[in-house]
């Protein structure tokens, strides 16, 4: 929306002013809704494309069934650059301290099944309140917040919070768009060939939803929701830039109005972090340049007694200075001693929580131990990092392969469970191996084209504009 002249506006003024009627008053923002489950690594991309969204003029709300340990912030009025925070609430929704939210099956249900009266009340109240919604944005896992919108009549658009590859992998099966391989337990063999996609075997397909038959609901959420979420939605966001996918991008927007709108990582402002209550910043700045080893597993990932103990051991066997991010669950498991043992004085530091964005951008991180959650992953991508990999379940294994294969910024641990040699060895090799140098190249240069695509004029900020300009027009097709 192009601002208009200064004179335009004082001539329109003084006309006012001899007719004795007041100006017009200024055209009210666009309210756009942002709706997302109540996992943390859900919340952070969807709130950080708000934050672009209310940083183009567009007024943001953001709501979820709010739970207690998920992080979200609230920048107050929801314009200007800042998202306005408003809990998912009645329809029977349970409130944030319920115990019955700590556990993930029991909360997503509840949430599907109260969910679409408690967002059709809050999209009353906006209304009634002046600020009526002009568009709904929702994740992959509330695909019922989609159906709400059809039904009031409001358009709707979708965040894929993964990879590209990995919506292409979805949306091929969901088709039947390629042949994929059986799953059966007995076959490790086969693979599935996707456009723009390495072939891809079932060491890295089976921990997809497609094959995990033994949890039908997030299945459904996920497989059998997302053709009707691609059908519906005029617009479908992905975490993801068009540099660093762009094959798959080109061949997956053959099928689905896809645009790219990451990384969807919050810039580095160099200011005071103010949540950097274990004093990460300052023990960073303490150590040489690209001489740290950061170790995070994300916020699903637990790790059992004998791997924490092993970690431990592995990184005491590095020799270099580390900054383990454990949780105080996990850490309970870990003999103090080995703690002691493993930090050896200064050199590592073990917190249980910590701003990773603000950890990856420090000149002092050299090497980052990760699940490869797509989150963490396009952290370290924008962040210019190199990885150690040790995936677990999910997207995890076909980030990893991409990390290692197609960007070539990693290797991947050869155990999992991590071992205390593999740990070793991996870190020894991303750090000072023959083709550490190369690595760091290369993820310099993909860090320097995601900053450059999230920035003014830059591939995913054209479409997050255009996308703007769209709901500022009144249009609800891309």
């Amino acid at each position: 929306m192009q601002p208009r002249a200064a004179s335009e506006m004082s001539q329109e003024s003084a006309a006012a002013a001899a007719t004795g009627m007041a100006p017009a008053p200024a055209k009210a923002q666009p309210h756009v809704l942002l709706v997302s489950s109540p996992f943390q690594s859900h919340v952070n991309p969807l709130l950080r494309l708000g934050r672009r969204l209310a940083g183009k003029g567009l007024s943001v709300t953001f709501t979820t069934a709010l739970r207690d340990g998920i992080r979200v912030f609230d920048d107050g009025d929801g314009g200007g650059g800042g998202v306005r925070v408003e809990r998912l609430r009645g329809g029977g929704m349970w409130e944030p301290d319920d115990p019955r939210l700590r556990i993930p099956g029991d909360m997503a249900r509840h949430v599907e099944a109260a969910g679409p009266a408690a967002l059709e009340e809050l999209i009353r109240r906006e209304a009634e309140a002046g600020r009526p919604v002009a568009c709904v944005v929702a994740n992959a896992f509330v695909s019922w917040a989609v159906r709400v919108a059809g039904d009031v009549g409001l358009p709707c658009a979708i965040l894929w919070i993964q990879s590209c590859a990995v919506l292409s992998v979805y949306y091929h099966y969901v088709y039947s768009l390629a042949a994929f391989p059986s799953g059966d337990e007995a076959d490790s063999s086969g693979a599935v060939t996707i456009p723009g996609l390495p072939e891809l075997d079932m060491d890295e397909l089976r921990p997809l939803r497609i094959y995990t038959s033994d949890q039908e609901m997030w299945r459904q959420m996920l497989v059998g929701d997302l053709g009707s979420m691609t059908e519906k939605a005029p617009w479908v966001f992905v975490n993801t830039f068009d540099e660093l996918e762009h094959e798959a991008v080109a061949g997956l927007r053959k099928h689905i109005p896809l645009i790219p709108v990451g990384p969807l990582v919050e810039p580095d402002d160099g200011g005071v972090d103010d949540d950097d209550v274990h004093g990460c910043t300052a023990w960073l700045d303490a150590q040489p340049r690209r001489s740290v080893v950061f170790v995070a597993f994300g916020s699903l990932v637990d790790i059992g007694h004998d791997e924490v103990v092993e970690i431990a051991e592995g990184l005491a066997s590095t020799g270099r200075p580390f900054l383990w991010v454990l949780r105080d669950g996990n850490r309970a498991l870990l003999p103090k001693d080995a703690l002691i043992d493993a930090c050896g004085g200064d050199r590592g530091k073990v917190v249980p929580w910590c701003e990773q964005r603000r950890v990856l951008a420090h000149a002092a991180v050299g090497c980052f131990v990760t699940h490869c959650g797509w989150n963490s992953t396009a952290e370290a991508l924008a962040a210019g990092v190199p990885m150690v990999a040790s995936p677990r379940w999910s997207d995890q294994r076909i980030n990893t392969r991409f990390v290692v294969d197609v960007y070539r910024v990693g290797v991947r641990a050869p155990a999992t469970p991590l071992t205390r040699e593999a740990l070793r060895l991996s870190v020894e090799e991303v750090t000072a191996g023959p083709e550490a140098e190369a690595m760091a190249a290369r993820a310099a240069i993909l860090g320097e084209n995601a900053r450059a695509a999230v920035g003014g004029g830059g591939s995913s900020d054209r479409g997050v504009q255009a996308f703007v300009d769209r709901i500022t027009s009144g249009g609800a097709e891309p």
